[in-house]
């Protein structure tokens, strides 16, 4: 059996994908949503953060032959729980990542973490939105609600926890956006232009995060962007399309096939 951790939509095709070819596989995920789509796929799925010693005794329990780490590319706690499990349990680790992608946009900035990108925002004056989800959002309201001559703008999933913890960090209803994508250039830009978006905040999540849209419709306007580089992990192996990992679990965990 393959544990696969699915972090992503892009993951939760690719863990599709896999269990079609003929392999066992149970998915972990974190929320109840991505729980749904697996599980619409009978898939079996197991919902909540893992942390090293608790998926070295999954792999143990279940008899896991391989983790498939296809966590989001900003998740680098679960990646390197996921990586030090493999070590201990002696089994093999893929990791599926998104393509790395390189833009050019002379009112873009890259910084390498969520403090830095508040840091370089809470310089600037206007109307600033993060896409950057709720995870990292105490780091902006923070820096940034006490600067009078910034508005901040929080676009993130339409879901409880999220509105919850808004309330709790005194992010004002009128400047949250709750909203599921992925959305068009011209949803963003439609967006950017109803709040007079004079800085976006994003990262560097990988085409299929969207990141695309995001940024053309900002350049498109001549919004000033923030971009979050990825974190920088060292992973063994890595693969950034469907066919060339499931070329590589077949020539490591064909014996386990059914």
């Amino acid at each position: 059996m393959i544990l696969f951790i699915a972090g992503t939509s892009d993951a939760r095709e690719l863990a599709i994908r896999i269990s079609e070819e003929g392999y066992p596989l149970l998915a972990t995920v974190v929320t109840e949503n991505a729980a749904i789509e697996l599980q619409r796929a009978h898939l079996s799925v197991q919902v909540g953060r893992l942390d090293a010693d608790e998926i070295v005794k999954l792999i143990e329990e279940k008899g896991m032959s391989a983790i498939v780490d296809g966590s989001h590319p900003f998740a680098e706690e679960a990646s390197k729980n996921a990586m030090r499990a493999a070590g201990e349990a002696q089994i093999p680790y893929f990791r599926y990542e998104r393509e790395s992608q390189t833009f050019q946009y002379d009112k873009l900035t890259l910084v390498n973490d969520y403090e830095e990108a508040a840091e370089e925002a809470a310089k600037r004056k206007g109307v600033v939105m993060l896409t950057t989800g709720s995870k990292t959002l105490a780091t902006f309201t923070k820096k940034l609600l006490p600067i009078e001559d910034i508005r901040l703008i929080a676009r993130m999933l339409p879901r409880k926890d999220n509105m919850e913890k808004c309330e709790d960090l005194g992010l004002p209803q009128k400047n949250i956006v709750a909203i599921q994508g992925p959305f068009t250039k011209e949803f963003d830009q439609a967006l950017y232009k109803q709040y007079g978006v004079t800085l976006m905040v994003t990262k560097e999540s990988g085409k299929v995060g969207s990141v695309d849209e995001k940024l053309s419709a900002a350049r498109e306007l001549g919004i000033e962007t923030i971009m979050i580089r990825r974190p920088r992990i060292e992973y063994k192996e890595v693969y950034s399309d469907f066919p060339s990992i499931l070329e590589a679990l077949k020539k490591t965990v064909q014996l386990q096939k059914h």
